[in-house]
């Protein structure tokens, strides 16, 4: 049975007018506490079920966890996300053509000639359940060619994390090959 975080909306203004606890401010706290209470190098192999700044998906950082879950070959690379721009600079380097394009991006996945593709969250609920951890590798939380399905996504997580919002399939990014001056539309 995966370990499953609910995040609800119950955190208000109590009746004095003391502010009190934000969801946002809740799911940080959630993320910290997740990371701090386990190893680092146990969490690393875990595989959590999020709400991403896109849509659902699977998040780890072991690649072949997420290639078996979503049956496909090892070699095929996934798709990177990380919490900030200082993170991305160590994951890739970016043409200089395209730094200002790549820092306004929102819900855009960049793939870099280093044959890494790369989005940087800007969704604050997610980028602070990534921090504690510097980058995921990402997937959309469904089988091979189908629709999100939450029994298949329940059943292949480690670790659900949900908000009052739940998880719902949402608009995959868009993702553009970066060349030293062009750039491509691949989706």
């Amino acid at each position: 049975m995966p370990y499953k975080i609910i995040l609800t909306n119950n955190f208000q203004r109590s009746s004095n007018g003391v502010f009190k606890e934000t969801p946002d401010t809740v799911f940080k706290k959630v993320a910290h506490d997740v990371f701090k209470k386990a190893s680092h190098d146990v969490l690393t192999k875990k595989v959590f079920l999020v709400q991403t700044d896109t849509t659902v998906g699977f998040l780890s950082q072991d690649e072949i966890q997420l290639a078996q879950i979503k049956e496909r070959e090892f070699h095929k690379p996934f798709v990177q996300v990380t919490h900030s721009f200082k993170m991305l600079k160590k994951l890739v380097r970016i043409p200089t053509a395209h730094k200002r394009s790549v820092r306004r991006a929102r819900s855009t996945t960049f793939a870099y000639t280093n044959n890494k593709a790369v989005r940087v969250v800007k969704d604050e609920k997610h980028a602070a359940f990534i921090k504690p951890f510097g980058w995921f590798y990402s997937t959309s939380a469904n089988e091979k060619s189908l629709s999100y399905d939450q029994e298949f996504a329940f059943s292949k997580s480690d670790i659900i994390v949900q908000d009052d919002k739940g998880l719902y399939e949402g608009a995959s990014s868009k993702i553009y090959r970066l060349y030293k001056t062009k750039k491509k539309r691949l989706r």
